[in-house]
């Protein structure tokens, strides 16, 4: 029953008025408001998100409040939030990973930026806001997730012959360093590299997932063109430190996820200063400012700044992500920052 001008019609006109800034248009027109109800002076509704890692997601709740409240004869209002992350387009000619909403390359154009760290760093804080995730090691050569993640058991096949992720901290696995002994190399030709990725990315179980982070090899070479030609890759994240040599490289996959139609993220400035323990004070080993100079040269966002810090390098090592072993961190919360970034491009690109 309505009171005075309280109808449904009335509470998703007053929401008309509340935008979302990054996707820059109204709750209603993006379908992120359900389920409203009026009983009495009592008004009740769903704000879907396009992400539980959403970084506005106060700001939203608030103003759609303070729409609804506006409506004369409103007494309360309860908001029940929820997210509902939006599958990626995909590219025609490309079958998507069944399940998979939106996968996300992390990559760097050189090696030594802890791109892995970063990948496995992102996942976790994503997982932690509620999304269902994979992780994907495609580094064959030098696979790092069972000693960032502290696991080490093989993978299991379906009777189909189709792998069965690992799972740890939420999240499902897979990588390469599953299926070998710790100290056994890989050493197989390019064909037999390009074969196995293509196992990993469509012959796996990964079931339904919002978001597959790939952990990507260093450069741009045979596993990169092998993954874009595979699967409709939603977007890439690229990893550098702030000096010259890594930024040349990190310019370099910038133009080569551009070249293939691969939408780039943003930049995440790894290593980009360090913060003396005992007196505060900082030192950019470095160098200072690349990241800032990639991103507006190239116009892609810079995501985020994550300093040199031992607990990082101690969470790699010990299978402990710093973003699981200390959530409350200054480094954690610049992870969970740079994943409500990420979340947040993805959901741009899926609705624009």
């Amino acid at each position: 029953m309505a009171i005075n001008n309280i109808t449904e019609a009335a509470v998703l006109d007053a929401l008309r008025g509340v935008m979302d800034p990054e996707l820059g248009k109204d709750l209603v027109t993006l379908n992120m408001i359900r389920d409203v109800k009026v009983e009495g002076g009592n008004v009740s509704f769903t704000l879907m998100l396009t992400t539980m890692a959403c970084p506005l997601k106060k700001e939203l709740e608030a103003n759609s409040v303070n729409a609804v409240k506006a409506i004369p004869g409103v007494a309360e209002v309860f908001v029940k939030t929820g997210a509902e992350v939006p599958k990626s387009k995909g590219v025609a000619g490309k079958a998507p990973i069944p399940g998979v909403r939106n996968t996300i390359a992390v990559a760097s154009g050189k090696g030594g930026v802890g791109k892995s760290t970063v990948a496995v760093n992102l996942a976790v804080a994503l997982a932690q806001s509620g999304a269902r995730v994979g992780l994907l090691d495609t580094d064959l050569y030098g696979p790092s997730l069972p000693l960032m993640m502290g696991i080490h058991e093989p993978l299991q096949a379906t009777p189909e012959e189709r792998l069965i992720p690992l799972e740890k901290f939420g999240m499902k696995l897979v990588s390469v360093g599953f299926m070998l002994d710790e100290e056994t190399p890989l050493i197989w030709r390019g064909p037999l590299v390009m074969q196995l990725i293509k196992q990993f990315l469509v012959g796996v179980e990964w079931g339904e997932l919002d978001y597959l982070v790939i952990d990507l090899p260093p450069g741009t070479g045979d596993t990169q063109l092998t993954l874009v030609q595979t699967i409709p890759l939603t977007g890439a994240v690229i990893v550098t430190t702030p000096q010259d040599v890594a930024l040349i490289d990190a310019r370099r996959a910038i133009r080569m996820f551009n070249e293939v139609k691969v939408p780039v993220l943003g930049i995440i400035e790894n290593m980009s200063q360090f913060v003396c323990p005992h007196c505060g004070g900082t030192t950019e080993i470095f160098s200072r400012g690349g990241g800032e100079k990639t991103s507006e040269r190239y116009q892609v966002p810079l995501l985020g700044k994550i300093p040199i810090d031992i607990a990082i390098r101690e969470g790699g090592d010990s299978g402990m992500p710093i973003t699981q072993a200390d959530p409350g961190s200054a480094h954690s919360k610049a992870f969970v920052e740079i994943a409500q970034s990420v979340a947040a491009k993805v959901s741009v690109l899926d609705l624009e």
